[in-house]
């Protein structure tokens, strides 16, 4: 297997623009990511688009060959991957496997999603579709219900009360305030955590992402052309491990609901991989969609013990300057949740970490970084490994 590179890096803003097409967000993601990279056109023979709901908002599908076509890159090899929340994450994994496979020297991945274009009805039972159909969505469940079924749970389980998971959305905003490509620079308190409307009892709106619109777009090429490329002074990205775990799609079938397997196999053969330790990482990027999924996260990676996860961060570990620093640029509850992009918009941002470019969030010199993005409440878990090289 051969080494694979992250070389190169774009994202569009986050934004509620019903009137932009998604094939028009993925070209301006991906012309940013080719200039960055500063390699030709040519070099790309593979590109993976990770979406979710084209098909169902937009009845669009064959996302991968219509964005090849109007970024210019017709006739090469393109394909579209659906993986629910995850597919950005789960492209990502696709170009890896072809690159470090020998297949193609040079991979493109885009991930795009619009989601405001439609009724929010409309948007919300499409997302209900990454849950399973026959035993939670026909029966009325919504992604809201379904994490809401976790967190009560999780309250009765250990004693903990809402109040208890507020600092994860209130130090996501501090750091969504930085980022000028995320969605909701707002700065939020207790107060206003606690007083935020409720959805479906307990979450409320700010333990919630937002729904929006977005594309984000990552190169990843061989160690040969990205030594080449290398121009920039900055250090080489390396994707250090790289893999998949699953779990059931419905929560009343899971070995325990409280217990996310998919993270916990996910974590574990990525950092087997890289042949890293938890302690040995120095960023947590977690798909932070609801507080409960980041304390279920921070618990099934092995970051905190299990009923502890919800107090992880109370004493500022999770700031950029923290012990594990996580939603380094506002997450998913902050920078926004455009779901198929929202894997691809994570390694960007880990990039930007590694290489020192991350701005006022920046991180002091980390080398290692975990970035996780989850499909459905837990179902499939992509987990990518990124490394600081020289």
């Amino acid at each position: 297997m051969r080494d694979v590179y992250l070389i190169g890096i774009g994202q569009t803003k986050i934004t509620k623009n019903a009137g932009v097409r998604g094939r028009y967000l993925g070209k301006k993601a991906i012309d940013q990511a080719i200039e960055h990279a500063g390699i030709e056109k040519k070099q790309i023979s593979m590109l993976v688009m990770g979406n979710m709901m084209a098909g169902m908002l937009a009845k669009q599908q064959q996302l991968g060959a219509l964005t090849a076509d109007v970024a210019g890159l017709r006739g090469i090899e393109a394909v579209t991957c659906e993986a629910a929340c995850g597919s950005g994450a789960a492209a990502a994994r696709w170009g890896f496997m072809s690159v470090a496979g020998g297949f193609h020297d040079v991979a493109l991945v885009c991930g795009s999603e619009r989601m405001t274009h439609a009724s929010l009805d409309d948007t919300t039972k499409a997302l209900a579709t990454a849950a399973d159909w026959e035993l939670e969505g026909s029966r009325g469940e919504s992604f809201i219900s379904l994490n809401a079924k976790l967190m009560k749970a999780y309250m009765e389980t250990y004693g903990v009360t809402a109040k208890d998971f507020g600092h994860f959305a209130i130090a996501a905003h501090d750091n969504g305030l930085n980022n000028p490509m995320g969605f909701l620079q707002k700065k939020i308190d207790m107060d206003c955590y606690l007083n935020s409307r409720m959805l479906v009892d307990p979450v409320k709106l700010l333990d919630a992402p937002p729904i929006c619109d977005g594309a984000a777009a990552v190169l990843l090429a061989s160690e040969e052309v990205a030594r080449a490329a290398h121009r920039n002074g900055l250090p080489m990205i390396k994707v250090a491990g790289s893999a998949i775990g699953t779990d059931s799609l419905a929560l009343d079938t899971r070995r325990s609901m409280l217990e996310l397997d998919g993270v916990a196999l996910s974590t574990r053969r990525a950092l087997a991989q890289a042949g890293l330790k938890n302690e040995d990482i120095d960023i947590f990027e977690l798909h932070d969609a609801y507080t409960i999924i980041t304390t279920l996260s921070l618990e099934a990676a092995g970051f905190a013990k299990k009923g502890k996860g919800v107090h992880f961060g109370k004493e500022g570990e999770i700031t950029p300057r923290g012990k594990l620093p996580i939603s380094t640029m506002g997450g998913l509850k902050s920078r926004g949740h455009p779901v198929g992009a929202t894997g691809v918009y994570q390694l960007v941002e880990t990039y930007m970490q590694l290489t020192g470019t991350a701005g006022v969030n920046q991180v002091p010199d980390p080398e290692f970084a975990l970035v996780q993005n989850i499909g459905g409440t837990g179902a499939t878990v992509v987990s990518h490994i990124l490394q600081r090289c020289a």
